[in-house]
């Protein structure tokens, strides 16, 4: 931090006293002073011939050279810690990019799994529907059994009715009646397990 009083400071360069002005701390100048003494003894010290001006000079070129190679520095510095800063947006853009994928595929999951479960309550309803129809098949089945059953008693009844002639025809008639009877509700059952029989394949072939 400077001070906005100008300070006055004596200090040594190459064994000759300079007072200088300035508005920098007395500990600023000191230590440029002492960089300035260094840069001149060094060059005396490497065999550089000359008066006190001309080493001044020759220490003036080479402290301005550190000048520029740290101000070059800087400018590298200045243009990595930009082109990290483009990295880090790129990077930056990378991850969001990424989120978002993740989070789609998220949704993409869960719709599928809402669907797969829809088609599985589906396909356990099918299930239970072709449960019934084989089992409703099954009881229509025995029913025409039973039918068969009946229809050839009865035709064996008429048979022995006819054969020995000991009842009346009226007792024959309501046999036969009875028989058509019995031989209708075969037939519209045997339609009916046709029927179902055929809807449960067409189901089967459909699913």
């Amino acid at each position: 931090m400077t001070d906005s009083v100008n300070n006055k400071t004596t200090v040594r360069i190459y064994g000759q006293e300079y007072t200088f002005s300035s508005a920098k701390s007395r500990e600023r100048i000191v230590t440029v002073a002492n960089h300035v003494d260094e840069v001149i003894r060094n060059l005396a010290g490497q065999g550089a011939d000359g008066s006190l001006a001309r080493l001044s000079i020759l220490a003036a070129i080479n402290i301005t050279d550190e000048l520029f190679d740290e101000r070059d520095s800087q400018v590298d510095g200045d243009r990595e810690k930009e082109q990290l800063h483009k990295d880090i947006l790129h990077y930056q853009q990378l991850w969001e990019e990424a989120k978002r994928s993740h989070l789609q595929y998220k949704e993409d999951a869960r719709a599928i799994q809402d669907q797969k479960d829809g088609l599985q309550e589906r396909l356990n309803a099918k299930t239970i529907e072709v449960d019934n129809l084989i089992r409703n098949a099954e009881e229509r089945d025995n029913v025409i059994r039973r039918l068969e059953a009946e229809i050839g008693a009865a035709t064996d009844k008429l048979r022995s009715i006819s054969d020995k002639r000991q009842e009346g025809s009226e007792l024959i008639n309501e046999l036969k009646d009875k028989l058509k009877e019995i031989e209708g509700n075969y037939f519209e059952l045997q339609m009916e397990n046709i029927q179902m029989k055929g809807d449960l394949e067409n189901y089967r072939n459909n699913s």
